[in-house]
C-alpha cells in the first residue's frame, strides 16, 4: 500500500541515510540498523472450517520484494503473507555420485489446489484488513496487486508473478514408523537400514510447523540430543492451547 504520510523506511534507503545507520549501528548498537523490521506479526485462519491459524503475517514499514530485489519508489507499507503448512510436496535427489555436487531441488509450490485456495484468501484478508478505520490516516493506493485484481483468475495471475520463497523448507527426511515407506528416520531420528547415522534438523519433521521453523528446530535438536546421549525421556507437557470455539462455522 502507498503511505499518504513520509514515515515509512523510504526515506531511510538513500546511501546517505544507509551508511548513517550502518555507522550509529556500529557504534552504538541500536536505531535503525539494531531490527530487520518485521516486528508485527500475526496469525489467522483463512476460512471457516479450519480449525488453527494456517496463514502468517509479517507486516514492514516499507514498500520492497521480499529479497530486497525491488522497492517501491514511494512511501508504502506492506504485509508480508503466505499459508503456513502447504500440501504441496517437492523432493531432493542427489545430482550425481560425487560428494561435492549440489543436490537436485524442486520445491514444486502451489502444485497442491488447497495452497491456491489459500494464497487467495491471504490476498482478500489483507485487503480487509488495511481497509480497517485504523489505517484510514496512512492509507494510499493498492501498489500490488492493484484494486482492479479482483477475480481468482486475477489474482492467481499476481500470484504467479510475485511469489516469493519465505525460505523454511523442511520435512525432506521424514520421521516414522517402520511400516512408514515415506520415512527416512525413526522415532529417535536415526536413518533406517544404516547404522551409526541420525539426522538432526527440520527436515526430520513429518510436516511443516505452523510458523517459523527455528524454535522448533532447536527444540528437536535438544530431544534428539537427549536420544544421543542416553538420557531418558522427560515427562509428557500436556500444555494448553487456544482453539477458536466456533472454528467449525466462521473464520473469525
Amino acid at each position: 500500500m502507498a503511505c499518504k504520510e513520509p514515515i515509512t523506511l523510504y526515506s531511510s534507503i538513500n546511501l546517505w541515510s544507509r551508511a548513517l545507520i550502518g555507522a550509529r549501528w556500529l557504534l552504538r548498537k541500536d536505531g535503525l540498523g539494531a531490527t530487520n523490521h518485521f516486528e508485527t506479526c500475526g496469525f489467522i485462519r483463512s476460512r471457516p472450517g479450519v480449525a488453527f491459524p494456517d496463514i502468517q503475517y509479517h507486516f514492514l514499514p516499507m514498500a520492497v520484494a521480499y529479497d530486497g530485489s525491488t522497492l517501491a519508489q514511494e512511501h508504502g507499507f506492506q504485509a508480508h503473507v503466505g499459508p503456513m503448512r502447504s500440501k504441496s510436496r517437492g523432493w531432493v535427489r542427489l545430482a550425481s555420485g560425487s560428494p561435492l555436487d549440489k543436490p537436485r531441488i524442486l520445491f514444486n509450490y502451489l502444485s497442491h489446489p488447497d495452497d491456491w485456495t489459500e494464497m487467495r484468501a491471504c490476498v482478500r484478508l489483507t485487503r480487509e484488513i488495511f481497509a480497517q478505520h485504523a489505517f484510514d490516516r496512512y492509507r494510499g493506493r493498492e501498489i500490488q496487486p492493484g484494486a482492479d485484481v479482483q477475480t481468482d483468475e486475477q489474482i492467481d495471475a499476481f500470484i504467479r508473478a510475485k511469489v516469493e520463497s519465505a525460505f523454511h523448507p523442511s520435512c525432506t527426511c521424514k520421521m516414522g514408523g517402520s511400516a512408514d515407506p515415506l520415512a527416512v528416520v525413526d522415532p529417535e531420528a536415526r536413518v533406517y537400514g544404516l547404522e551409526g547415522l541420525r539426522v538432526v534438523d527440520s527436515s526430520i519433521m513429518p510436516s511443516v510447523t505452523t510458523g517459523n521453523l527455528n524454535a522448533p528446530t532447536i527444540m528437536l535438536a535438544e530431544k534428539a540430543a537427549d536420544h544421543i546421549l542416553g538420557r531418558g525421556l522427560l515427562a509428557p507437557d500436556d500444555a494448553p492451547y487456544y482453539a477458536a470455539a466456533d472454528w467449525q462455522r466462521a473464520q473469525r
